[in-house]
């Protein structure tokens, strides 16, 4: 059974179609600051450095997908699933312009996918 931390809506992803048309390669970081801590944020790829304390969650709509360890530790149980929403999100996301803004949406992991994950990180 294959396993995966992230996925993105369809609506999601139209708007990475059209924000990558403008930007070109782009990737996401779940945010785990205090202002938009639920917000993944869009980047182009090039304006990001990704850091030792950051974890590859998966790859949606060719977009990799990173959060920071400690909030990965947070969230390692659920399944997360960005989504867009109308209002405006952060102003360093790229569809802040847009009057649109990604969300989060999380599910707990079933006992089956969390089983699965777990034969995946055994030695």
């Amino acid at each position: 059974m294959t396993v995966a931390r992230v996925s993105i809506t369809a609506d999601a992803e139209r708007l990475v179609e059209m924000l990558r048309a403008r930007h070109g390669p782009l990737m996401f970081h779940q945010s785990g600051g205090c202002c938009d801590g639920s917000s993944p944020m869009c980047y182009p790829q090039s304006d990001f450095r990704i850091g030792g304390s950051d974890v590859q969650l998966g790859v949606v709509a060719d977009c990799p997908v990173y959060i920071g360890r400690a909030q990965f530790e947070y969230w390692s149980h659920t399944h997360l699933t960005i989504d867009v929403v109308p209002g405006r999100g952060a102003g360093f996301s790229l569809e802040a312009p847009e009057g649109l803004r990604f969300l989060t949406r999380s599910r707990l992991f079933t006992d089956q996918e969390t089983a699965a994950l777990a034969a995946l990180a055994a030695p």
